[in-house]
């Protein structure tokens, strides 16, 4: 059983790899505890893809989860047979057309990549690595035992 995981084939960086892991990782996000680095991952590889010529930019939609203002627009990026949103530079504003609101049918297709073969293909792909964890005894300090002076005393 070890040496059938083991044999699993590394998966190339092609668009539909690429796109899946892509998803893969930016399902994950939305429910994990420290998301950062799966963002940054998901936003760096679909930059590179887009530079590359696997993506590409086709519009602007209205988010549907404006931060602190009544409207807010995404970038609508196509990627193989997925699409995905990117936060807009000035430029996307000038050169790209505003699609309106997003339309609630369109979904991505089912993604059958595991979320630790999607960071490695996305970690190889974009050259990003992940920050080792601080160890469990660094976050937690152990129990100081209060010190009591009696009335008038100092502390040091």
């Amino acid at each position: 059983m070890k040496n059938e995981r083991n044999n699993i084939p590394q998966l190339r960086p092609t668009i539909e790899n690429l796109s899946q892991a892509i998803f893969t990782v930016n399902r994950h996000a939305k429910t994990a505890p420290n998301p950062k680095f799966l963002y940054q991952l998901k936003h760096d590889a679909i930059k590179k893809m887009i530079k590359d010529g696997k993506a590409r930019k086709t519009g602007l939609h209205f988010s549907n989860n404006p931060r602190n203002s009544q409207q807010q627009s995404d970038v609508l990026v196509v990627c193989g047979d997925y699409t995905f949103h990117i936060p807009p530079t000035k430029q996307d504003f000038e050169q790209l057309p505003h699609l309106g609101k997003l339309d609630q049918s369109v979904r991505n297709p089912r993604a059958s990549i595991s979320l630790t073969n999607a960071k490695k293909i996305l970690s190889s792909y974009t050259g990003l690595k992940e920050a080792p964890e601080a160890s469990t005894s660094d976050r937690t300090r152990k129990y100081v035992k209060p010190v009591f002076k009696k009335l008038g005393e100092r502390y040091p």
